[in-house]
């Protein structure tokens, strides 16, 4: 078997009140291979994003990992020192965040954005951070790119913006990149745009991905395997085609009810749905 890349073993995340705690992540356990998609879904609130804050160690507070490790090369995450897990952040595990406009500088270049991903890790110089950051925009298919790279995150449509925010998370070559909610800010149109961009860039540097989102179309069309998540909880995880077809848990099948064409009230399930990943691999 290969050895998983990530490997959360019993993950607890607890919120501390002045006079009650809350258990948002409950005993979670997941691993992810090199190169492989594990797709992380469950409706808002459900802990998605909370797991992934935890494996970053960027819980905002008062929350804290209360029980559990975190295994990522071989490494505990979480026990080591914070100097460490800052070179590990945006070199080794990078992050895309579901809203850009927030995320991005808004009085900082693009170009300057990424370059200071390369520079802040030391991987180039700043002349050399700057041609990159050119290499990068044209690989993520924003037109014209040397001359883009100038702009301004306002300057820039919310489709480009979501670009741009997947160039920063690849400048470092990172062999994991945990995609929070990606295409949930955008339309239909730029959101399959987006999911062939992701789709084509795994396949080119052989990235692995967390991909948390509530959209089970999503995970049907850009996962290996998936989790389910539910009130804190892991309820169900497996080969997606095999959850597709199969769902065992309750809320996995109210989930799966509650998208059109997969057999819930609207109709039978799609085709696309039931054989899982569009791309040819299962």
């Amino acid at each position: 078997m290969t050895t998983p890349l990530l490997d959360v073993q019993h993950l607890t995340v607890a919120f501390e009140g002045a006079r009650s705690s809350l258990t948002a992540v409950d005993d979670v356990s997941l691993q992810i291979a090199p190169g492989e998609t594990l797709g992380l879904v469950g409706e808002s609130g459900s802990g998605k994003s909370v797991t992934a804050f935890a494996i970053l160690r960027l819980l905002p507070p008062p929350g804290r990992v209360a029980g559990g490790r975190i295994l990522f090369e071989g490494r505990d995450l979480l026990a080591l020192p914070e100097r460490e897990m800052r070179a590990i952040r945006g070199a080794r595990i990078s992050l895309i965040f579901q809203e850009p406009m927030t995320a991005l500088n808004p009085v900082m270049r693009i170009g300057d954005q990424i370059a200071e991903a390369l520079t802040v890790h030391g991987m180039a110089d700043r002349r050399g951070a700057w041609e990159h950051a050119v290499e990068l925009l044209d690989a993520v298919h924003i037109p014209d790119a040397r001359r883009r790279v100038r702009d301004y995150p306002h300057q820039l449509s919310g489709g480009m913006r979501q670009r741009v925010m997947i160039a920063i998370a690849l400048a470092c070559r990172p062999p994991l990149v945990i995609a929070d909610e990606p295409t949930t800010a955008l339309d239909v149109t730029i959101q399959a745009q987006v999911l062939d961009l992701m789709r084509e860039l795994r396949s080119r540097y052989n990235l692995a991905l967390l991909l948390i989102t509530h959209d089970f179309g999503v995970i049907a069309e850009m996962a290996d395997r998936v989790a389910v998540m539910h009130r804190g909880v892991l309820v169900e995880q497996g080969p997606v085609r095999q959850i597709l077809r199969a769902p065992s848990h309750e809320y996995t099948q109210r989930l799966l009810a509650a998208v059109p064409g997969t057999g819930g009230p609207s109709g039978p399930p799609r085709r696309s749905m039931v054989e899982g990943r569009g791309d040819g691999r299962t």
